[in-house]
């Protein structure tokens, strides 16, 4: 960096540190009422760009377009992340340094003209891969195969569901309803319906699960799905109790670049989704189930039957025979 003045001057305010400047933007963060997962990613992104200016003797108010560019580069090239990956790191830089042009802490946020610029023409150069599909009869096969009640109950849930796992790793004991066989979620600013349903076979698979649980809760958590510690399950629990049965029937490779070799839990969402539409289900119903946001106002004042979609649900979700 020469000294020569830019468009990214800083205030007075620049004696911040990054440390200070990022518990700020994270107290920023919850202001407005992002949810935790949200957070997290911005906050992980952060630091990696940190990471990076500190290993060339810079600060997070050091930052310019030349140095977005190497960045750039650093994240292509080096950490060799997807497109989806790079959007999701730009997004936070972007939120980040947004939160300091409105503190007044520096004049321009620097990041837009780059992520304009660069980071949406990459898309251009990768494969258009297409998140992995398994068929109903792969997906019967591979819950059947799990032998520990909770992994199964993992899986059932979010194939019979569509949740995301974040949502999943939130709920209670109290939020299952095995009479009513639905499940209430905690609230998120990605859901619009609280409310899913699930079948038969899912009912009996979470029966069996609260049954074992009972013997795997020395400390009384109130999480529906625990670890071996008693305590709620982690992201990375989940992950891998999806994965690892997955891999083991030759459906989850984690050694493969390209994501169509990859069955992690979001594919459970995707299966959801594309089974009930070959299925026949009415594509707002989809989209009521998913707890997808409504964009048009035609969407949002057509309200959606429950009783209707609770019996278009269990008549279009695939049965595993499980």
């Amino acid at each position: 960096m020469n000294g020569e003045s830019t468009s990214n001057e800083f205030l007075p305010e620049s004696s911040y540190s990054s440390a200070e400047l990022i518990d700020r933007f994270k107290a920023d963060c919850e202001m407005k009422g992002l949810s935790e997962e949200t957070s997290r990613r911005y906050l992980s992104s952060i630091n990696i760009l940190v990471q990076y200016l500190e290993d060339r003797g810079m600060t997070l108010l050091g930052l310019d377009k030349d140095v977005l560019r190497g960045f750039l580069e650093y994240l292509r090239k080096e950490r060799e992340v997807s497109y989806n990956t790079l959007k999701n790191y730009f997004s936070a830089l972007s939120n980040l340094y947004d939160f300091l042009e409105y503190e007044g802490v520096i004049e321009d946020n620097p990041v837009p003209s780059i992520r304009s610029r660069y980071v949406r023409r990459f898309k251009d150069n990768d494969d258009d891969q297409a998140r992995k599909l398994i068929s109903v009869e792969e997906m019967a096969k591979l819950i059947n195969s799990i032998l520990d009640a909770r992994d199964k109950a993992i899986l059932t849930l979010l194939a019979k569901t569509g949740i995301r796992r974040n949502e999943l790793i939130k709920l209670d004991v109290n939020s299952v309803d095995l009479i009513g066989q639905s499940v209430k979620l905690k609230p998120t600013p990605k859901r619009k319906n609280r409310v899913v349903f699930f079948d038969d076979e899912t009912a009996l698979i979470l029966h069996r699960w609260l049954r074992a649980r009972e013997t795997r809760n020395p400390k009384g958590c109130e999480a529906l799905f625990i670890n071996s510690q008693g305590d709620r399950l982690s992201r990375n629990g989940v992950y891998l109790a999806v994965t690892e049965p997955a891999k083991r029937l030759g459906l989850h490779n984690p050694d493969s670049d390209s994501l169509e070799d990859h069955f992690s839990p979001h594919c459970c969402r995707h299966w959801f989704t594309t089974h009930l539409r070959r299925a026949g289900m009415p594509r707002e119903f989809i989209q009521e189930l998913r707890g997808d946001v409504r964009k048009e106002a035609v969407d949002i004042y057509d309200h959606i039957d429950k009783k209707e979609l609770r019996e278009s649900y269990l008549a279009h979700i695939p049965q595993l025979g499980i």
